[in-house]
């Protein structure tokens, strides 16, 4: 037997694998290091963004204006298919992917910046200038609502710095120990422990640990205050400065000069689960682009009309409360409802005739298309032969009895019947401008949809729900159905493969309004499929061929199934 093999010692026999194994806890030092490092970077480069947005907006923060660009360029069938699986949250989504992004690209840019810190500051900088173009890509942008973006950017860059300059220290003064192949690898393991030190207390026996420990400390730590308080108070100074809840809350809207009767008697069948005639603007579906909401005061809120016009006019908000207001009724839907969809309501508005404000600044020949502009850049184009043939066009300014929720387009919004939203209802509006399809088309034509939104009759089935239980007898179906502009006239529900059989329609409050509608089934027992279809004044019934909401809007009847025992 070979003698060297006979007197080697069990701990000299073990220490390859000893190192290997430190060698694997400091690289997985190293990453959480780097990790933590990233994470206070990209809370440094989001705070010092909300400080500088306080100055040029909310939707100028970096973390808004990427998702507002990634909006804008989603796809719209992909945005069909987020509203369609996520509804009115898929803004919140949209906010939480950025952040885990950003996340993912704030972990790596520390561990980077650790083995050399221009890599890492090389990706901060890109994210920054990812920020800087989405910022500046909205129409409504100036060049200021890059300034976020870039300070942020740049001070997570002196703060990256930092960090990794305190961590080097450490490392290099025995922070942690040179023996575990510390996380920064600044020095090789040595061959042979020192006598008596396990690898776990060797470093505290080093040259000033502790002053190298604190020093990064004290530096993640004021970092991570500083984040912490600077981004508090830029949300706390920011939600102040741009709320305008008090302003409106102040409007008064003046009785209309022509007030709509109460609604007739009978409108709203007293039947559980039915939606309520009106809805209630708190519960008023909301479909749009903006993360961020646009907050207008009222008292520096400007109407402008221009284009194909004899005389372009402005009109302050005081001056548009000056004008006849006419109240009205009216349905609006989204052109992502669904079959069956949430994503329509009842209201009653008040506002000023869109064709009168028209008419008032003298319309040209040759134009064809009206394009309302919202503050934050959205174009909605309607036909103007629409706007101007006797429909009920508003430029709402109330809903429901109080001034707009600013929501659903606080000071002014349009509203015309006949057409979906995209087409029709755009929120927080600034400008009217005469023009031609030919000349400009507007946002939601450029990305596909069609060029004409007419809304297409549409009918629900609100109770039964599906797969409810039912006991066998009388059994109430009840739901809704709109054709605005044109009126429902008749609604027919069928179970199973059985006849069409005629409802009972609630009384009418005209044509731009949804009706209500029941039909009295005496169920048997057994699984049933119920289906309903609308038919429009003119006596044609809606299409029964499926179709998605885009390009032109949903089609198909809804159909559910029940179980009755």
């Amino acid at each position: 037997m070979n003698p060297s093999r006979a007197t080697a010692s069990p701990r000299q026999h073990g220490q390859p694998r000893h190192q290997r194994q430190h060698r694997l806890r400091a690289r997985t030092a190293r990453v959480g290091l780097g990790a933590l490092i990233g994470a206070l970077t990209a809370g440094v480069a989001l705070a010092a963004g909300e400080a500088i947005a306080i100055f040029t907006g909310p939707a100028s923060a970096p973390v808004f204006a990427v998702g507002e660009a990634a909006v804008n360029l989603t796809p719209a069938p992909l945005k069909e298919w987020a509203i369609a699986h996520f509804g009115e949250h898929d803004k919140q989504l949209l906010i939480a992917g950025i952040l885990v992004l950003l996340a993912v690209i704030a972990l790596l840019a520390g561990i980077l910046a650790l083995r050399r810190y221009p890599l890492g500051a090389a990706l901060v900088g890109l994210f920054g200038a990812i920020g800087v173009a989405a910022a500046v890509s909205p129409p409504d942008s100036t060049w200021t609502w890059a300034l976020p973006s870039v300070v942020g950017a740049l001070v997570a860059m002196a703060a990256l710095r930092l960090l990794v300059g305190t961590s080097h220290a450490a490392a290099t003064t025995g922070a942690v120990s040179a023996i575990d192949g510390s996380p920064w690898e600044l020095s090789a393991p040595p061959a042979v422990e020192p006598h008596g030190l396990s690898p776990e207390t060797a470093g505290a026996a080093l040259p000033g640990p502790a002053a190298g420990r604190r020093d990064f400390l004290l530096a993640a730590g004021g970092v991570a205050a500083g984040s912490a308080a600077v981004g508090f108070g830029a949300n706390l100074i920011s939600d102040r400065r741009y709320d305008v809840a008090a302003e409106r809350a102040a409007v008064r809207i003046p009785r209309p000069t022509y007030p709509a009767p109460p609604a007739p008697a009978g409108v709203h069948p007293d039947i559980p689960g039915l939606s309520p005639f009106y809805t209630d603007n708190d519960v008023f579906y909301r479909v749009d682009t903006d993360l961020v909401l646009p907050e207008i005061d009222p008292n520096r809120w400007t109407l402008r009309i221009d284009g194909m016009v004899e005389h372009p006019i402005e009109l302050s908000f005081a001056d548009l409360l000056k004008r006849p207001l006419h109240e009205h009724d009216m349905t609006i839907s989204c052109v992502s409802d669904p079959v069956g969809g949430p994503y329509v309501g009842n209201a009653r508005w008040i506002g000023v005739s869109v064709p009168d404000l028209l008419h008032a600044a003298g319309l040209q020949s040759g134009a064809d298309q009206l394009i309302a502009r919202s503050a934050e850049g959205m174009t909605i184009g309607t036909p103007l032969e629409s706007v101007l043939d006797g429909r009920n066009a508003l430029l709402a300014v109330a809903m429901n009895g109080q001034a707009l929720p600013i929501a659903h387009g606080f000071p002014a919004r349009m509203l015309i019947p006949g057409f979906y939203g995209y087409a029709s209802a755009c929120k927080w509006v600034t400008e009217l401008t005469v023009t031609t399809f030919a000349a400009q088309q507007a946002y939601w034509v450029r990305r596909g949809y069609a060029e004409i939104g007419t809304m297409k009759t549409q009918s629900r089935i609100d109770v039964p729900k599906p797969f409810a239980h039912l006991n066998a007898g009388n059994v109430t179906v009840a739901g809704v159905a709109w054709a605005t502009d044109r009126g429902i006239a008749d609604v027919e529900v069928q179970i199973d493969d059985g006849p069409w059989r005629q409802a009972r329609l609630a009384a009418s409050d005209g044509p731009d309004t949804w009706r209500q509608w029941t039909y009295e089934w005496q169920a048997t027992t057994g699984t049933h499929a119920i289906q309903v279809r609308a038919a429009d004044d003119s006596g044609t019934y809606q299409s029964a061929t499926r179709a998605e909401p885009y390009p032109s809007g949903a089609s198909g009847y809804e159909s559910l199934v029940v179980i009755v025992a």
